[in-house]
């Protein structure tokens, strides 16, 4: 049943796959129509996962998919809609408005009085108004519709309060390397694919391909369907796709190493010790390395964060906040926009004082912690909201800091086994020294007796 323009009905979502291979693009040819065919989102749908009990049991509440693109969002939408013998409708939040999203569903509504269940699929919910997305909401509390929304952005911050509390939220994944390969190898033995063709590529370029596409099931479609159209076309009319095809249609050479390999670690590392040894041209190197062959800005970015605590510390106070910011960047501004944000960041900290007085103080703390984990909170700082506790001398002897001059309480805030125990041991170097001195002279005020 078509709702209305640019919606669509089963009838009509079966028959998107009659199109010729040569009128559809092989990313459309290839979407999958089963659960089966469906790749990926295994923590979801596998044997015994949630979402697929929902499925089988025909339970589905209110849901919001999240994820990055091309991970089929609206693939499953599409299969849960089969399965469920709903009618489904397909929202567009770029082109849909409040009369377009009451009408449909006052349709709904009627609908559901005739025991008709109707599925609504909102695409990009993120980019619908407050007040878009509060005309869904007395229709999902009645149960007139189920509504899916897929979004790329975190639904906490984009989806009203309201609507998110009466959805359920999935997150799905990006593809793994070897969910893509597999997906690539279908596709060339598949009709629906290229099986009725004779398809000559190494397989060394299909995982190529898979790792080009970093999580992303559509871009690995297109970039395989691309390196096909432009093969070497034989005689006998089949094709051979080259290291040489390949490299024009990623737009670089195809020196991508493997995302989980060795090559992989060997780059991470020598990009973190080059920082770490002050050389801000060998460390920005190694990040056009790992960019260039097609790593995740936001992996280097997660590393800088760690690289910023481990190796600078309190040494410098805005080391932390640049390197986060770095993964803001990459996240708001994706490759290749963000090369230049990782590379302020990498600079910043390749010149910044050192000191892994942070991560030392951790890694002492850590081991004390895992061979001592019955040591006792000492008496004076245990909480005590009950009678029963102020009766067992919780919290006895308590001084609150800001209530005195110094605005330091002498009290062994360590267990009695550890309290003289030293875990931050602060260099001279940068903004350290500062704490180093404020460190000295607490610790002073704090071994004087009364």
């Amino acid at each position: 049943m078509v709702f209305a323009m640019d919606q669509l009905s089963l009838f009509d979502m079966q028959s998107e796959h009659t199109l010729s291979p040569a009128s559809a693009p092989l990313a459309d040819r290839m979407r999958p129509e089963t659960l089966e065919d469906y790749a990926g989102q295994r923590h979801l749908l596998g044997e015994g996962m949630l979402l697929r009990r929902m499925l089988e049991q025909d339970q589905i509440p209110s849901m919001i998919f999240w994820g990055p693109p091309g991970v089929g969002k609206t693939t499953l939408a599409r299969i849960i809609a089969r399965r469920t013998s709903s009618d489904f409708v397909n929202f567009s939040a770029v082109t849909s408005g409040i009369r377009e999203i009451k009408d449909i569903m006052q349709k709904a509504e009627e609908n559901r009085v005739y025991g008709r269940r109707t599925l609504c699929f909102v695409d990009e919910i993120h980019r619908f108004n407050k007040a878009q997305q509060d005309a869904f909401l007395p229709y999902v509390e009645k149960g007139s519709i189920t509504l899916i929304g897929a979004t790329t952005e975190n639904p906490s911050f984009e989806i009203n309060a309201a609507l998110l509390s009466r959805c359920k939220v999935f997150v799905l994944k990006e593809l793994s390397r070897e969910e893509l390969t597999e997906l690539l190898k279908r596709t060339l033995t598949e009709k629906r694919g290229f099986g009725t063709m004779e398809i000559h590529m190494a397989p060394e370029l299909i995982e190529v391909i898979a790792d080009f596409a970093n999580g992303d099931a559509r871009t690995a479609l297109n970039t395989l369907e691309m390196a096909v159209l432009n093969g070497d076309i034989h005689p006998d009319g089949s094709i051979t796709v080259k290291n040489e095809t390949l490299e024009q249609c990623l737009g670089k050479k195809t020196l991508l190493y493997d995302k989980k390999g060795e090559e992989h670690y060997n780059l991470i590392s020598a990009l973190h010790k080059s920082m770490r040894n002050s050389d801000p041209d060998a460390a920005v190197y190694w990040l056009a390395r790992m960019l260039e062959a097609g790593e995740d800005p936001l992996f280097i970015a997660r590393r800088l964060i760690r690289f910023a605590s481990e190796d600078i510390g309190l040494a410098d106070n805005q080391a932390l906040q640049i390197a986060v910011a770095a993964y803001q960047a990459c996240h708001f501004n994706g490759m290749p926009e963000c090369n230049l944000n990782l590379a302020q960041a990498v600079i910043y900290l390749s010149l910044a004082p050192r000191s892994n007085a942070v991560y030392r103080a951790y890694e002492t703390a850590k081991a004390d912690a895992l061979t001592r984990l019955a040591e006792p909170v000492p008496l004076v700082i245990r909480n005590a909201p009950t009678r029963l506790m102020s009766d067992l001398h919780y919290g006895d002897g308590y001084i609150y800091a800001h209530d005195t001059e110094e605005k330091q309480a002498r009290m062994t805030c360590l267990p009695e086994s550890l309290k003289d125990r030293r875990y931050y041991l602060p260099s001279e170097e940068g903004s350290e020294k500062y704490f180093k001195e404020r460190l000295e002279r607490s610790r002073a005020f704090r071994d004087q007796t009364e």
